[in-house]
């Protein structure tokens, strides 16, 4: 067979020119702007003629700072199809983990959205590597002033001026390597500093096919791409559109409930991916709005579990069925994918019970569940074990880019164990490959020498009609070592209590698995990409700063 190399030139080419009428669709304060899947091909190479002129060559990293929009698109695919890296900085963390992952990725051409300029100016003193800076719309006089400050930025460059004029082909090279770098991302450093991993063209190009076929992403699709393009390769829907020939509804900053199914109904969106406080949120406008979401045949839900909840309500209510996916950054980051087998007649209790679980193993990632004692655990639905994973789009280590202490080193490499990659979470697999997580490793409950899955306990709470959300961490027992602290918020207007709560789960769980420790706090703090933030509520229980009622 022909050697040819999996690039992203060439996803580039076949959706810029076999599917050239599909368009991507930004919205903006006024509406929807439109772009054609041609005219995305053509702003591609007038990208790549100017980031080449600024000094971008071989594998130098080019770094956005940006929403979900055409721009970041064209940049997605423009940046790595010269043969450059492109490294998509999550505006969400705290400035000082930005500093950190600009620098560790060492970009010295940054492009920044215009809403975004005022705040990236303020890091720009602290990201010495960077040399020019685009920005993608107007801005006043002082933010300009502010992003030109600093001594090592060269320019400041305006998007549409740097682009203007340039050839709208560019010769994209044939001769790179499959597996070169393409793209970085960056854990969310929910402990010690973000790890960068570094995707290789192969393996996008892998994975974008791989999840087409698994979600059943169509020709035609209007995909609502709400998980953002900085995050965990915005789970490769900017590739999978272009190689499927599906069409894009870009967010850009308007996140909220109300414009999101504005946009499904007047875009005639008929998919969509988000974590499940976005289609949470969702869900409750429609309880109270009257909105069209006819068209919307599903949602991708990842980046923490989906409540069962939730699930039934929107195909119960609205016909949309919630796909679970689960994955990591590391891993590009598709797993698993919960399609019910072909054979289970849709909603019965054995589809749900599919449908719940995190999903079957895809083509192409492999698994395996380790146990305590470091033996490896069978596929039968009950044994429990941390997940292992290995594949083509899986990472075997993290960027080193020089500077890292031992520790940090050290810390890398334990994430891997014989080539395969340890997730850190914790679960059963089925004999047919159905994975079904009980908690992250550092996350379940150990008391009294059983294991309690906080995951369980928060899907059981959130069950109940007056639970808005509810997440559940471990704390310190004299007696048990470990019990469940639930902290709940509860719907505007819910007058459920503790106790009433507790009641609830009686005939749902296990009576030593019934937390008597209960919180009713406003807002379940959450990390940059979404998830329950349970550190933060481990602190502030620590700190004294829940209210903790304690049940007999």
């Amino acid at each position: 067979m022909q050697p040819t190399p999996l690039l992203i030139s060439q996803i580039l080419r076949f959706g810029t020119t076999l599917h050239a009428d599909q368009e991507v669709v930004t919205w903006t304060a006024d509406g929807a702007r439109r772009a054609t899947y041609a005219e995305v091909g053509r702003q591609a190479a007038q990208l790549a003629h100017a980031l080449q002129g600024l000094g971008v060559e071989g594998d130098d990293r080019v770094a956005t700072f940006m929403w979900n929009n055409v721009e970041h698109f064209v940049t997605y695919l423009a940046v790595p199809s010269m043969g450059a890296v492109l490294h998509a900085l999550n505006i969400r963390l705290f400035p000082e983990q930005i500093v950190y992952v600009a620098n560790h990725g060492g970009a010295k051409v940054v492009i920044v959205d215009n809403t975004l300029a005022a705040p990236f100016a303020t890091l720009l003193a602290h990201l010495p590597k960077v040399r020019h800076v685009v920005v993608n719309g107007p801005v006043d006089d002082d933010t300009r002033a502010a992003l030109a400050a600093p001594e090592h930025v060269e320019s400041v460059h305006d998007w549409s001026e740097l682009l203007g004029g340039r050839p709208t082909t560019y010769d994209w090279p044939e001769n790179l390597d499959e597996n070169s770098a393409s793209s970085m991302c960056y854990t969310s450093g929910t402990t010690g500093n973000p790890k960068g991993v570094s995707y290789s063209h192969r393996s996008n190009y892998l994975h974008a096919v791989t999840t087409a076929m698994t979600t059943d992403v169509r020709q035609g699709d209007r995909l609502l791409v709400v998980v953002p393009l900085f995050h965990a390769n915005a789970w490769g829907f900017p590739y999978l559109a272009m190689a499927v020939g599906a069409s894009l509804v870009m967010p850009d900053r308007f996140l909220q409930a109300a414009p999101l199914a504005t946009m499904i109904e007047s875009e005639k969106v008929t998919y969509g991916a988000g974590v499940p406080t976005i289609w949470l949120d969702l869900l409750h406008h429609l309880e109270a709005n009257a909105v069209d979401v006819s068209t919307c045949r599903g949602l991708i839900v990842g980046g923490s579990a989906a409540p069962p909840a939730m699930m039934r309500s929107f195909k119960e209510q609205h016909g949309i069925t919630i796909l679970h996916a689960w994955g990591m950054t590391e891993m590009s980051p598709i797993g698993t994918a919960a399609v019910p087998p072909a054979a289970v007649e849709e909603g019965s209790d054995a589809y749900w019970d599919y449908a719940t679980s995190q999903g079957r193993l895809v083509l192409g990632v492999q698994g395996r569940l380790i146990g305590p004692d470091d033996g490896e655990v069978p596929w039968d639905g009950e044994s429990v074990g941390e997940l292992e994973v290995r594949g083509p789009w899986i990472t075997g280590s993290y960027n080193a880019f020089g500077g890292e202490s031992e520790n940090e080193l050290a810390e890398m490499a334990a994430k891997f164990h014989d080539g395969w990659l340890r997730t850190g979470d914790v679960g059963t697999l089925t004999p047919d490959g159905f994975l079904r997580l009980t908690d992250r490793a550092k996350d379940v409950i150990k008391s009294g020498g059983e294991w309690i899955s906080s995951v369980d306990l928060e899907n059981a709470i959130m069950a109940h009609p007056d639970v808005l959300e509810a997440s559940v961490v471990g704390v310190p027992d004299e007696r048990w070592g470990e019990r469940p602290l639930a902290t709940v918020v509860l719907r505007e207007g819910a007058t459920a209590t503790p106790e009433s709560l507790r009641g609830f789960l009686e005939d749902k769980l296990a009576r030593w698995q019934l937390p008597e420790r209960w919180a009713l706090i406003d807002e379940v703090p959450k990390t940059s990409v979404g998830k329950f933030d349970k550190k933060v509520l481990r602190r502030r229980y620590a700190e004294g700063g829940l209210a903790v009622q304690t049940l007999d």
